[in-house]
């Protein structure tokens, strides 16, 4: 039975080690990914590719990207959560069919404000050239800025970490499911990304966000009783 979200929140934990004897559900994994790909994206934009991997080969290239670390090594399978910035006319242009799909079901402000954001404040926020357009877009929010509340993440570094942080979701998505249905996971800052992306011939534009190692737990890899910061410590109500 699937667990309750609060439960698979409690159950998840970064495991190291994987039982090399338990099989996962390549369907039921796929099905996490699609969760995954339901998480909030800025501007719904969903700037990101998922790579699902169980060729025994590519799994043990990128085990060795990952400096063979236990979580890779062990993997059933491993997902690759990837970032494209670079698609994002077509993802942009992909929403503009979709609400013109949805005109009549619209008021025509509604319409009118998607199409307008689509069209024009999109292309501003993410065209550039060489980075001077990122450069200037910054210094035009940054003297405006002063006059009144303005959106300032315009430079090429602000949208990375826009595109990241979409990226991030999904991968916190996917985990969150994977524990739902008692499955493992480990997410993995120690790769080598350029070597990655040649293992999965991946777009020279394109960014690894994370790399999730899964599969059923072992005891011991699961390393000792959770820790956190007490949460007095970390909340504030204002």
């Amino acid at each position: 039975m699937e667990k309750t979200v609060s439960d698979a929140i409690k159950y998840r934990r970064s495991v190291r080690k994987f039982d090399s004897k338990k099989d996962l559900d390549d369907d039921l994994v796929k099905k996490c990914i699609v969760n995954a790909s339901l998480a909030p994206t800025s501007s719904n934009l969903q700037l990101w590719e998922f790579y699902h991997i169980t060729d025994k080969n590519l799994l043990s290239k990128i085990s060795k990207c990952c400096f063979n670390q236990p979580a890779a090594k062990t993997a059933k399978q491993i997902v690759v959560t990837v970032v494209r910035r670079d698609l994002w006319k077509k993802r942009a242009k992909a929403n503009l069919i979709f609400f013109k799909s949805k005109k009549n079901s619209l008021s025509d402000k509604q319409f009118k404000l998607t199409q307008k954001y689509y069209k024009e404040i999109v292309p501003f926020v993410y065209k550039d050239f060489l980075r001077i357009l990122s450069l200037l877009k910054y210094l035009f929010a940054y003297i405006i800025g002063f006059f009144r509340v303005m959106y300032r993440q315009l430079n090429n570094s602000d949208l990375r970490i826009i595109a990241h942080k979409s990226a991030a979701l999904a991968s916190q998505n996917f985990m969150i499911s994977m524990a739902g249905f008692n499955y493992d996971t480990c997410p993995m800052e120690g790769f080598d990304s350029i070597k990655v992306k040649r293992v999965l011939k991946l777009n020279s534009k394109s960014e690894i966000n994370m790399i999730i190692g899964c599969g059923i737990r072992l005891e011991e890899g699961v390393y000792g009783e959770r820790f956190r910061i007490p949460f007095e410590k970390i909340y504030y109500k204002r």
